[in-house]
């Protein structure tokens, strides 16, 4: 490891940084699972949803190569991360009010741990790329997400407790992320290069193994429209029970 170089710092750097954006996400998720938790499980479920996605980064850390390669994984992912928004806008386990508090609990645990899994592939896949093949900054960069993941859910449970709209915030960013992973996929990059070629661009091979990428513009409208989406199937499945007699 050498500490006079440059390009070490430059790498540590931009692992702190990516770590500060992606571990929001992380951290939104579990904010959202936790929120209906009973006080003295919230902490509890926040360090178990936290070890989940670290842990998760680290079993992907060990095939992001061969992962990055599967045509459609990133299609099954984005309408798993779909699903999971739309559940956590709703908010179904707030209609439950008669579970136990640990199977709540579990529950929570479960959809943080489905979520993580579909987010992490890319959170890992950034680190590597920026740790530049320094084994040592890509270990620190996934041990420094535990203590941002744990903090963030924490702060972010306190604020939604306040400010119930930031819910449906972040199951719309959920929706963003979902669209995101979709167009990313490799099978429908190969698709959109070969019938709209504009639609797509050239990008590092670190990146997507293809070497292309949506354009901006295709990029942030599927994003856009995965974010309204989430939001609008939300407040229409929430809205139901009310409307139904008796």
């Amino acid at each position: 490891m050498d500490f006079s170089s440059s390009t070490f710092w430059v790498s540590l750097l931009q692992i702190i940084w990516i770590d500060l954006l992606l571990s929001g996400d992380n951290a939104i998720v579990i904010a959202l699972a936790c929120r209906s938790l009973p006080e003295n499980r919230r902490k509890v479920g926040i360090w178990l949803g936290a070890s989940a996605a670290v842990g998760l980064r680290i079993l992907f850390a060990l095939v992001v190569t061969y992962l990055l390669g599967v045509p459609y994984l990133k299609v099954i992912g984005g309408v798993l991360l779909f699903w999971i928004a739309i559940k956590l806008a709703v908010g179904e386990e707030e209609a439950h009010g008669n579970i136990e508090a640990s199977e709540s609990l579990w529950k929570a645990v479960r959809t943080i741990a489905i979520a993580d899994a579909v987010m992490s592939l890319d959170n890992v896949i950034a680190i590597a790329a920026a740790s530049r093949g320094h084994v040592e900054l890509f270990v620190f960069g996934l041990l420094l997400s535990i203590p941002l993941i744990i903090m963030g859910a924490q702060l972010l449970t306190s604020i939604i407790e306040r400010f119930p709209i930031l819910v449906w915030l972040g199951a719309a960013l959920l929706g963003w992320i979902a669209a995101e992973m979709i167009l990313g996929d490799i099978a429908v990059l190969r698709w959109l290069q070969a019938n709209w070629s504009t639609w797509v661009v050239p990008v590092p091979t670190d990146v997507s193994p293809l070497g292309i990428g949506p354009a901006n513009v295709p990029h942030y409208a599927a994003a856009v429209i995965g974010a309204v989406f989430v939001c609008i199937v939300g407040y229409v499945l929430k809205k139901k029970p009310a409307d139904q007699p008796g």
